[in-house]
């Protein structure tokens, strides 16, 4: 399993109480065909009304389906209806800044991400996405900042360590990097990568 992969797990385990909570009181009327579905990602101008009647709850939850199955337009059209109908929901930002950095626009992502910053604070998923996209872009003081305050929300995630330790070698400071791997196999002694990791610093 990836890093990214595992750093998408946990961001669902975040966000599954909240979907669960929807799940019993879901009434959504029968779907006839899938053109439901087929929403122009940039059609910004369109009014929640003029969208399907499923709620963002369920247009959540089936954007999850879709993002499961690799289907990420899919996806994208769901999240963003969703987005329309009920704008300012970290949730349904973080989902699409996800898969649009899991489909390569970083750019998109980052500004999606940054919405859901600015509702939810202390979402240490948040912080550490963007740390992977600014790390991925050689933007390593402001990768920093964002591994910082995930770890000031959150000390024991090891992912974050291991992010942090990852970083640490491309700004070729190896002695931090190895302190920060060791932190993520004390916590998680599974931790194979930050095993394989620290082996090639040793």
């Amino acid at each position: 399993m990836t890093i990214f992969q595992l750093m998408m797990l946990g961001a669902s385990a975040y966000f599954a109480f909240k979907i669960y909570e929807h799940i019993q009181t879901l009434q959504e009327p029968e779907q006839k065909n899938d053109e439901v579905y087929d929403v122009e990602v940039s059609d910004e101008n369109r009014t929640a009304d003029a969208f399907s009647t499923f709620s963002p709850e369920s247009l959540v939850l089936r954007a999850d389906e879709a993002f499961q199955n690799d289907d990420n337009q899919k996806a994208l059209a769901l999240l963003t209806e969703a987005n329309a109908k009920e704008p300012n929901n970290s949730e349904i930002l973080f989902k699409l800044a996800y898969i649009f950095q899991a489909s390569g626009d970083d750019e998109e992502a980052l500004k999606y991400y940054k919405q859901a910053l600015e509702i939810d604070k202390n979402n240490e998923y948040i912080h550490n996405s963007m740390a992977t996209i600014y790390r991925k872009n050689g933007e390593y003081t402001s990768a920093k900042i964002q591994l910082k305050a995930s770890l000031d929300i959150d000390d024991t995630n090891p992912v974050t360590y291991y992010n942090y330790g990852n970083l640490l070698v491309d700004m070729q400071n190896s002695e931090e990097a190895v302190l920060m791997y060791e932190k993520a196999i004390e916590i998680n002694p599974d931790f194979l990568e930050a095993r394989d990791e620290l082996e090639k610093l040793q």
